[in-house]
């Protein structure tokens, strides 16, 4: 038989038991259902995550192209040019040395000294004690100094660099060395006139060192370089030989050994006569190149802040004078050049001439009869030079003054140069005083460089020649690497004209008013002047004089020109004959052995005694 099917035999519970059991099951049913709704929420939270972590990537991607793809180029260019940075390295200025190569100007290393008390190894005392010889400064006043402040005490500004050296090998802390570089003039005060200086910006504010600044400075291109993270420079990715300079001086043509002659005459005459300034000037005329350029008063370059200001324009150049009898040679040598003379020809000097409503005097009144035109120049006859100039039209005498060069200016490589002034034409020629007293070197103005280039004309041949200081940029193998530009040379005068001329002025040296300028076996031409001071006001100054005297060596081959003016100098016998003359003389006594200038007549020797 078959069985039946089990059946699912209940026990009797107690209705206590029953709910319990009841009340289990409800729980496993609402467990089971917040499980699913936990289970619900999480899927829902993995899939907020999931989203937000894909958007973040789809936004880092879009950054990721945007920086690398769209803003890439640029991004690397910042980046580089936060790693590099341009650099120009210093440079220093070309040395200025002159003829013979003795070094006028140069840049050296010189040193800011800080000291730092708080960071010094030994007592302030044994500091101040081992830096005074040093520093040049007593050791007490050091002693307070580093007591007064705990750092950045300034000791000085610009220490050599061997007293910076010395400093360093004491090994003492808390000092700090800063190099930078100074200009310094060796010659000091000598060539300060032509050489000038540099202020603190390192530019040039007077003589060549304005003028020429183009030349002094050296050329330095500015270079790339990387810097480490903390902006330090990193010298292994520097260029080769950025910091290479070139070794070029400026060469001038002034000779030291002729300038310092050229200043000591100068003072010893403006000493003796009390002046109040003076000027030396040495051209050569062949090529214009000024040997000497002497001005006194002058300064010391190195300290140029406690000079005068007005020193720092060469007055030689800059200022303008009337050159009184120095002119007279110029007329001459026009007047022979129209024809209107002859050497020969005599003029009667009675003292005065009426010219116009006007008359005219020599000097002290005298008078000197019938005289030749050398004698005119060896007198310094006013009157014998207004009748020579008579024979002129005005308008043909203005033209000639004109080819001079008056009412114009000069090219020179000097600065702060000035125009020489000449009344108009319409002026000039509407009255026959303005020619009258332009014979003699009065009613128009020039400066002294320009009065030198007009007597070089005499000295050369007849042509107005370019005066300059600068030779040119050599290096230090004695080669040549620039020459400047000078004008060609201008013919004014015949040859013929000026050695005439030159000989009517020797015998103002050997037989007129300038014998005290006389060197035994060498011809010397020459003319004096003592010309009167004019007045801003109009007129001249009653108790004023410049003395001047013009000297061209040798006669024979004429090349040199020199002048010496000495303005206002004190005393009764204070003329260009007794004053200027003597300071000519020395200054060609030191010419003649640096030029090798042969005598002109054999000197004789007087045998010694027994």
């Amino acid at each position: 038989m078959r069985k039946s099917p089990s059946r699912i035999k209940f026990r009797n519970l107690p209705s206590s038991g029953f709910k319990k059991q009841q009340k289990a099951s409800v729980r496993a049913l609402e467990e089971i259902a917040s499980t699913k709704d936990q289970s619900a929420n999480t899927k829902s939270r993995l899939f907020v995550v999931w989203g937000v972590l894909v958007a973040a990537g789809l936004g880092l991607a879009v950054n990721l192209y945007h920086l690398q793809i769209v803003s890439g180029p640029k991004l690397t260019q910042k980046a580089r040019n936060q790693q590099m940075v341009n650099l120009r390295p210093f440079m220093p200025r070309r040395p200025v040395i002159d003829r013979t190569n003795n070094v006028l100007a140069l840049d050296r290393p010189v040193y800011t000294v800080y000291a730092h008390p708080k960071l010094f190894n030994k007592s302030g005392s044994d500091i101040a004690n081992e830096l005074a010889p040093i520093l040049d400064k007593d050791a007490a006043d050091l002693e307070k100094i580093f007591e007064s402040k705990k750092s950045g005490i300034l000791l000085s500004s610009a220490l050599p660099e061997e007293l910076a050296d010395r400093i360093s090998s004491k090994h003492l802390d808390g000092l700090e060395l800063i190099q930078k570089y100074s200009r310094l003039y060796p010659q000091q005060d000598l060539v300060a006139d032509v050489v000038g200086y540099v202020n603190l910006d390192r530019r040039g504010q007077a003589g060549v060192e304005y003028s020429q600044e183009k030349l002094l400075e050296r050329s330095g291109q500015t270079v790339r370089m990387s810097r480490a993270g903390n902006g330090a420079l990193m010298p292994d990715h520097a260029p080769e030989g950025f910091l290479h300079f070139d070794d070029l001086r400026l060469q001038l043509t002034i000779d030291s050994r002729l300038q310092r002659s050229a200043r000591l005459a100068l003072l010893q005459q403006m000493k003796k006569f009390g002046a109040k300034r003076g000027a030396v000037i040495v051209m050569d005329a062949w090529d214009g190149s000024l040997l000497a350029l002497v001005s006194q008063p002058t300064y010391n370059p190195n300290e140029y802040s406690k000079a005068d200001i007005s020193l720092f324009k060469n007055w030689t150049v800059a200022d303008l004078y009337e050159p009184g009898s120095t002119f007279k040679p110029l007329n001459v040598a026009i007047a022979l050049e129209n024809n209107i003379i002859k050497p020969d020809d005599t003029f009667n000097d009675s003292g005065s001439i009426q010219v116009a409503d006007r008359i005219i005097r020599n000097a002290e009144n005298k008078r000197y009869g019938r005289i030749n035109i050398a004698q005119v120049l060896q007198h310094s006859s006013n009157i014998g030079m207004v009748q020579i100039i008579q024979r002129l039209q005005p308008s043909a005498y203005y033209n000639w003054l004109e080819r001079l060069g008056l009412g114009q200016g000069i090219e020179t490589d000097l600065p702060f140069e000035v125009a020489s002034q000449l009344k108009s034409q319409e002026e000039f020629t509407a009255s026959p005083i303005e020619a009258a007293t332009t014979s003699f070197g009065q009613g128009f103005s020039l400066t002294p460089l320009q009065l030198v280039q007009m007597h070089g004309a005499l000295a050369n041949g007849g042509k107005l020649v370019t005066p300059h200081v600068v030779r040119g940029l050599i290096d230090t193998k004695g080669h040549m690497h620039y020459l400047p530009n000078l004008p060609a040379p201008r013919q004014i005068f015949s040859g013929a004209t000026t050695q005439k001329v030159v000989e009517m002025m020797e015998t103002v040296v050997s037989q007129g008013t300038g014998k005290a300028s006389q060197i035994p076996g060498y011809r010397i031409a020459g003319k004096t002047g003592t010309a009167q001071v004019a007045s801003r006001a109009g007129g001249y100054l009653s108790n004023a004089k410049i003395t001047s005297f013009v000297g061209i060596l040798p006669v024979e081959s004429p090349r040199y020109v020199v002048l010496a003016l000495v303005d206002e100098p004190k005393g009764e016998n204070a003329f260009g004959s007794t004053v200027a003359a003597p300071i000519v003389k020395a200054v060609m006594e030191a010419l003649i052995p640096i030029e090798q200038i042969p005598p002109s007549t054999p000197i004789s020797s007087t045998p010694a005694s027994p």
